[in-house]
């Protein structure tokens, strides 16, 4: 029982919440109209990654917050082309950031929660720049091109926009090791893929779509029965090709489990999500718009807290 001690769960409305005693003191303020850097960062990435979140939670106090300022600053640029009409004004937001970031690192931070907060959590430990241009740049390239021409093009946009937090995520533990960059590298691919395919219901209904135009073609996919939300054969074989190439990165993670210290197994959390979310579209036989496919895992935070406690990777 003294091992559940930190960690408790409510049921209210319907739902499971996970609460940890180490944020309360930053639950009670987030009702309030000025939030400080960190409640801010805190409630930007529960809004718009609730799932990251949950595992954010879950990390060792001495990265939790660092790891949140990390999870922020890539909501920051991740919801800019939902949050621009046209493409020039996407861009000028991710020049915003661009500078924000340079900013940060010469000790001169634009006023905002997010940047602020990235520059005090620099003071604590070292984080390479690079990654964070990594995202940004990962940005850029799907507002100027929102369709990925072949997997390959999917797969390195992965690369930048996903594997790049758990770079970020590791320096913070201050961890040096090869093996566990492969692991973050191929675990990062897979996550994104997924992210994408989750993405596809979304996208439709913009008359968008996040599959690559060699499988789209491969497969003579109708994108107008995409974008009305119908399912064909040809769009599951599509899909199905699709997932198996994130599978495959799942895989080869999973070779590399074993090379991989165990106090780094928490960083990885989001694998049960990744690899969850594949089996569930298995089960519907591809069908990304099944209605099973939108619901809320009410179960979620205990899975992770359970997986943290048997200190499992995958």
């Amino acid at each position: 029982m003294s091992m559940l001690r930190p960690y408790y769960l409510l049921w209210k409305s319907g739902h499971y919440y996970l609460k940890i005693n180490a944020i309360r003191q930053c639950s009670r303020s987030m009702a309030t109209i000025k939030q400080s850097p960190s409640e801010y960062c805190l409630n930007l990435v529960r809004k718009h990654d609730h799932e990251s979140f949950l595992c954010t939670l879950l990390l060792p106090n001495e990265i939790r917050s660092v790891a949140i300022a990390i999870r922020a600053f890539n909501v920051e640029v991740a919801t800019v082309e939902d949050q621009v009409r046209d493409t020039r004004n996407g861009l000028l937001r991710l020049k915003f950031w661009e500078d924000a970031i340079n900013g940060v690192y010469e000790d001169s931070p634009p006023k905002t929660p997010t940047a602020l907060e990235l520059h005090r959590t620099l003071k604590k430990c070292k984080l390479s720049k690079r990654y964070f241009k990594r995202l940004i740049e990962a940005r850029y390239s799907k507002l100027e091109s929102p369709t990925f021409p072949n997997l390959a093009s999917i797969e390195n946009y992965a690369e930048n926009a996903f594997s790049s937090i758990y770079y970020l995520l590791l320096e913070a533990k201050n961890t040096k090791d090869l093996n566990t960059d492969h692991f973050a590298s191929h675990f990062g691919k897979a996550s994104g893929i997924v992210t994408l395919i989750r993405a596809i219901p979304y996208y439709a209904q913009k008359s968008e779509i996040t599959l690559p135009q060699e499988l789209i073609a491969k497969h003579k996919v109708s994108l107008r029965s995409v974008f009305r939300g119908q399912i064909s054969k040809e769009f599951k074989d599509a899909l199905f090709e699709l997932s198996s190439c994130a599978n495959s990165h799942l895989q080869k993670a999973r070779l590399l489990k074993d090379k991989v210290e165990k106090t780094n197994n928490v960083v990885f959390l989001p694998y049960l999500i990744t690899e969850s979310y594949l089996e569930k579209l298995r089960r519907v036989d591809f069908d990304v718009f099944d209605p099973k496919l939108q619901k809320k895992d009410n179960l979620l935070p205990l899975r992770l807290y359970w997986r943290k406690v048997l200190n499992k990777l995958c």
